[in-house]
């Protein structure tokens, strides 16, 4: 028998898993949850030692459910987190600040001062780096934080931080270098005049210096780790990366035609592509940052699935029972909300606006509307972001014949049905709501030596999936929305930015 065991943090807690490769089989599953802290409007911050906390809490009860006494002996062991959760720490993995989550907006300025900046490198990026990103985060530390900064030994993500943790080794994910540190996997380093042109030439010192791919090895689980995790010392820890990007193993969705949709708190778009395109709006194309040789491209809204519990939880106050009801009564609602249109702005737009300082809006709203129309129409809005971005990728020229769909959008009927809808295209649904779970289990089993290579071990742990069919008069109807979706967001981007200057100014 063979056990691997992958840990997936989330945003609002860790899931460990248990897989045992002679059955093919998940053995034992449990999560355990952490805080979120908002100190200011557009802050987000965690406790990196509370990941650890319910890391140990969660791969105890798994192996527990796994029916393993003592301590469970694992072969392999892979972590995915969330992109762009900033951990500062000393060498000796000590935290000096709390981690700055990815969903945090601070470094506005930094991310548009990147955008400034003529650099080869860029190109991978679509000309500049994401507010939510590692880089802007650590240019704003070094402006406004510049004691911590300076005294900082590693800066680096909270895949690398629980890597460390589980190890003692510092390594970076060539996943997550690539996809959101600047790196260039083609030439295999760092570019010094890039940082220097940032205005931080010594972040280069602070990043981990060793960059591991997908699958590679990290090093092996350390006694005082594998005490603490209830588990025997020696498992071999592969590397793992992006929360959302290692579900593409678990979809397999690696090779070039397929497109994976994560959609939860936000929602992630990731296909693959055997040539670099030409389009504007998109994150990448990164060369090699899932598989050698293929380029990743990148979409995204940052908030999606948050922006309907904000809805239920807290603005209708609605408990399990009434959110039942409010979905029954929002799906008899006709496409279109009753001529009700909102944006999905939030927190700001991931993609195609690249654009920190949007924020949401609804329009056409009159005094025959209800929360039925009202919550319809921001499910429409969430749909209609996806439908933006998949119609960019299409324009592309993206190949695109295996559309998998996974995450929080399961448990939620319309806004799963609104978004097949609204692609307009059949959609495969994972029977299972977690695929980073999946992709550990085969970056671990690849780290192993297992399987030759990421992608075949991405078709052996590929998940089950339900086939569903989109609405042909429904997306008829979405394709026209998505018109005065375009329109509604060139029209009030000029008052969203200085409603955002506002709120920052007023904190």
């Amino acid at each position: 028998m063979t056990l691997l065991l992958a840990l997936d943090f989330g945003t609002g807690g860790v899931r460990a898993g248990l897989y045992d490769t002679d059955t093919r089989a998940i053995r034992g599953q449990a999560e355990r949850a952490y805080a979120t802290s908002h100190p200011r409007p557009g802050w987000a911050e965690q406790d990196p030692l509370a990941w650890w906390e319910a890391a140990i809490a969660a791969t105890r009860a798994a192996t527990a459910k796994a029916g393993l006494a003592g301590a469970a002996e694992i072969a392999g062991i892979t972590v995915a987190t969330t992109a762009s959760t900033v951990v500062v720490a000393r060498r000796d993995g000590t935290p000096l600040r709390p981690a700055i989550l990815w969903m945090d907006c601070r470094a506005a300025e930094e991310s548009r001062a990147t955008e400034r900046v003529a650099h080869p490198v860029l190109a991978f990026s679509g000309g500049g780096d994401a507010v939510e990103w590692l880089v802007p985060k650590a240019m704003w530390l070094a402006k406004h934080e510049a004691e911590v900064y300076r005294t900082a030994d590693v800066i680096c993500e909270a895949v690398d931080y629980v890597n460390f943790r589980l190890t003692g080794r510092w390594a970076g994910s060539q996943m997550n270098a690539t996809c959101k540190w600047n790196y260039d996997p083609l030439a295999g380093r760092f570019s010094p005049d890039l940082f220097a042109a940032f205005g931080v030439p010594d972040l280069i010192e602070k990043l981990p210096s060793e960059i591991v791919p997908v699958g590679g090895v990290v090093g092996t689980l350390r006694p005082e780790a594998a005490a603490e995790l209830g588990l025997m010392p020696g498992a071999v820890v592969a590397q793992g990366g992006i929360d959302a990007h290692m579900g593409v193993y678990g979809a397999n969705t690696v090779k070039p035609g397929g497109l994976l949709m994560i959609a939860g708190t936000s929602v992630v778009h990731l296909a693959q592509a055997a040539e670099p395109p030409r389009m504007a709006g998109i994150w990448g194309p990164y060369p090699s940052a899932l598989a050698d040789g293929l380029w990743l491209i990148e979409g995204g809204q940052v908030s999606a699935g948050s922006i309907l519990s904000w809805l239920s939880d807290r603005i209708f106050g609605l408990d399990e029972k009434g959110f039942e009801g409010l979905l029954a009564e929002a799906a008899a609602v006709p496409v279109g909300a009753g001529g009700l249109l909102a944006l999905d702005y939030w927190m700001g737009n991931r993609t195609p606006y690249r654009d920190p300082n949007l924020r949401g809006a609804f329009l056409g709203l009159s005094l025959w509307h209800d929360r039925a129309a009202i919550y319809r129409a921001a499910v429409e809005a969430v749909a209609l972001g996806s439908l933006a971005i998949v119609d960019g990728l299409r324009s592309a020229g993206i190949a695109m014949d295996r559309f998998v769909m996974a995450g929080g959008i399961c448990k939620n009927p319309l806004w799963l049905k609104t978004t097949v809808d609204a692609i307009g295209a059949p959609v495969l649904v994972a029977r299972e709501d977690n695929l980073s779970l999946r992709g550990g289990f085969a970056a671990a089993a690849t780290g192993l030596g297992l399987f030759p290579s990421l992608i075949e071990a991405s078709e052996a742990f590929a998940a089950p999936a339900v086939l569903h069919e989109p609405d042909p008069s429904a997306h008829a109807a979405y394709s026209d929305l998505l018109g005065l979706y375009r329109q509604a967001t060139e029209a009030v981007t000029p008052l969203a930015h200085r409603l955002s200057r506002t709120t920052l100014e007023a904190a």
